[in-house]
This record gives C-alpha cells, sequence and structure tokens, in this order.
C-alpha cells in the first residue's frame, strides 16, 4: 500500500486523542467517525477532520472505504467490533483489555487466524519513555536475567462511573483483575519470550459504595503470577481506593541490576541500580541514560532519540504516538504488529482468569496459551 491509509474511528470520546497524531503523520487520514450521541457526531466529524460520520458501526465498516479502524469504545465492544472489521479484512487498533472473557479472547484468536488484516492491541504504556529505557536495558543484557517484577495501577475512577456506567460493571464491578495491560504489558516486554503460565489472585475487601449504596469490586486486588520461566510477577490494580493517582508503578528485579519506578511522591526519582556501572549497591537515576549524550546515544531508544514535538506531547507519555506509528508499519507489511493477538492474550488472559482465582479462595489457575487454541 502506497496511498494513504484511510482510517475509521469507533468512539470518539477516546478517539479524539488521536487527532494530532494523525496530523503528524503523512501517511494516515481520518475517514470516518462511529459513535452512538447523535447530538455530537457532526461536531466530532468536524473536530476529528473526517470525510464521514455514522451512528451505525457496521455501516461505517461496509460504506467507508477503510483500510483500518482504532476502537476506542467500552471494554465489552472490543471483541464484537474488533471481530466485524477483521471479517471484512480490515486492520485493527483495538484499545484495551483485547477481551472481557476467556470465551471471547477464543472467538477473537479465530477471526485473526481467519482474517487477512491485522489485528493489535493499543497498550500504551509500554511506549513511555522510562519503560522504553528499560527495555532497552534488558534488551542489551545489563539486567541479566530479569526474574521479579511488580507493576501497578492504582486510579481511583469512581467519578468516571457517573459518566460512564459501563466502567461501574467492568471495570469497578468485577473482583479480580479487570484492567491490568498497563501494568503487565511493559513487564512482559522486560522479560522477551517468557509468559504468565498460572495466576492466583486476592483482595482486601469491598470497602466502598457508590452513590445508590451498592458496593464497588474489592478494592486493592492483588494478582501474583507464575511464569514459564520461573520468574515471578506481582500485579495490583485499585479503581476504587481513596488516594492520589498512581497509575505508572513497576519494579524489575535481574539477577545483575533492578530498577523502581517513581510512585509520584515528593522527591521521588525513577531509579536503577546496574552491575555493570556500579559494583557497589548504589541508585542512579533512570533520567541518567536519556539526559546524559553519551549514555542516551547508547541506551535510549531510536525512536525516543528522534521523538518529534508531536511524539513528545502525544498521550500516554508519547504512547499515543508511538503505537499508531508501528500500527502504520505493521499495515504496511514492514513488520508484524508491535501487540499482535498472541501477545494481546498474553497481557489480557492473566487478568481474566485472575477472576475466576479471586472467586475461588485465591487458588492457583492455568493461563491457557492462545498459541495452541
Amino acid at each position: 500500500m502506497t496511498r494513504k491509509i484511510k482510517l475509521g474511528i469507533v468512539g470518539c470520546g477516546r478517539g479524539s486523542s488521536f487527532k494530532g497524531v494523525c496530523d503528524a503523520l503523512d501517511d494516515i487520514e481520518i475517514q470516518a467517525v462511529c459513535d452512538i450521541k447523535e447530538d455530537a457526531l457532526e461536531k466530532n466529524r468536524v473536530s476529528l477532520g473526517a470525510q464521514e460520520a455514522y451512528l451505525d458501526y457496521d455501516e461505517m465498516l461496509d460504506k467507508a472505504g477503510l483500510d483500518a479502524v482504532l476502537i476506542g469504545t467500552p471494554m465489552p465492544l472490543h471483541v464484537p467490533q474488533s471481530m466485524a472489521a477483521l471479517e471484512r479484512d480490515i486492520h485493527v487498533l483495538c484499545e484495551v483489555p483485547a477481551a472481557v472473557s476467556v470465551q471471547e479472547c477464543k472467538a477473537l484468536v479465530r477471526a485473526c487466524t481467519s482474517s487477512k488484516a491485522i489485528y493489535m492491541m493499543a497498550e500504551n504504556y509500554i511506549y513511555m519513555r522510562p519503560n522504553r529505557i528499560v527495555t532497552e536495558l534488558v534488551r542489551q543484557g545489563l539486567f541479566g536475567t530479569p526474574y521479579y517484577a511488580e507493576g501497578e495501577y492504582i486510579h481511583d475512577v469512581k467519578d468516571y462511573a457517573l459518566k460512564t456506567p459501563w466502567r461501574r460493571h467492568w471495570q469497578m464491578g468485577i473482583d479480580g483483575i479487570t484492567y491490568g495491560t498497563h501494568s503487565l504489558g511493559p513487564i512482559l516486554q522486560w522479560m522477551p519470550g517468557d509468559r504468565v503460565v498460572k495466576v492466583c489472585c486476592e483482595a482486601a475487601g469491598s470497602r466502598q459504595t457508590d452513590t445508590e449504596g451498592k458496593p464497588y469490586g474489592q478494592a486493592a486486588g492483588t494478582m501474583l503470577c507464575k511464569t514459564a520461566r520461573n520468574a515471578l510477577i506481582k500485579i495490583r490494580v485499585d479503581l476504587v481506593s481513596d488516594r492520589p493517582h498512581a497509575g505508572t508503578n513497576y519494579q524489575l528485579q535481574g539477577t545483575d541490576g533492578c530498577y523502581e519506578s517513581s510512585r509520584g511522591g515528593p522527591g521521588d526519582k525513577d531509579k536503577i541500580w546496574l552491575r555493570s556501572r556500579d559494583q557497589h549497591y548504589c541508585w542512579r537515576e533512570l533520567s541518567l541514560f536519556s539526559d546524559v549524550p553519551e549514555l542516551a546515544g547508547k541506551y535510549l531508544p531510536a525512536d525516543w532519540r528522534g521523538a518529534s514535538e508531536a511524539a513528545r506531547r502525544a498521550g500516554h507519555g508519547g504512547g499515543d504516538y508511538f503505537e499508531l506509528v508501528d500500527f502504520i508499519k505493521a499495515v504496511r507489511g514492514k513488520c508484524p504488529p508491535a501487540i499482535g493477538i498472541h501477545e494481546a492474550m498474553d497481557m489480557t488472559l492473566p487478568g481474566l482468569i485472575s477472576q475466576q482465582s479471586i472467586a475461588e479462595d485465591g487458588r492457583w489457575i492455568d493461563v491457557p496459551d492462545s498459541r495452541a487454541w
């Protein structure tokens, strides 16, 4: 494909975040938008610079002449809308998580297998600057063998329950890890070739009620994961506790280094220790590897070294920009999707299995491998 890629966006709320990114990229144009809010549809079409607007998603897929679709709708729509596009051989970039049940995961894998189009899950946290630096340091072997990691997404979103009722159930009403890919995604990049094979999950009970007096799901949901290579991962997702936002908490331990992200407190910094640089135990700021020219030239990934102003301004720490760039490369056949269907399953399935575990008093449960389906 040599012409511009014609993109359709479904879900104008989340989709609006990509307008600046699309404008900054010469080889993609927003052809059509789709949303169920009829009173705002024309306004959204104009603001996103689209040629066409639709209230019906299937109609957009059939009539707009799209090459690809960006799905930014509520979680339970991700699989049916992804499948509808894949069945028409339209490429898919879908927001997280990939699915809301194991059955949906199986259906999506089948659809990807049958389609000529590609599927990519839009896990933007893997592209954040600190996470990309750690990924590069791991790739160059400076952590040795990573064997333990933590990821936390702690974000009080109870106010969103009033504006987006679907969140009340799918994110805040189900016990277990309902929104875990932002935490698990970067960690799996730091353990390349590995995957979670079993999980257990517990939480701290229901601690808050909504405006109708109904309890939210249990607070401080925490999942332990064992990987095929015997690494241990701890994931905490808490969307209901009253506290400041802390959505990008990570730790990584390897045989030759360790990393702890800032938790957002006063004076806290992303910090790292690498045996090859410090024989004695001594924290260094991670920014050293991006702000000092001689280190940045070696350890800061090339995409961030040459990042444009549009990339730096993009949402989710630049992730919205870089994930769309990778998606375009995949659509043009230059490389596989960065998070293809099986990588998406590796990030999504552990959270779904955790919901079964917490319902069974924290029992360890095997996580299926979508490659065997």
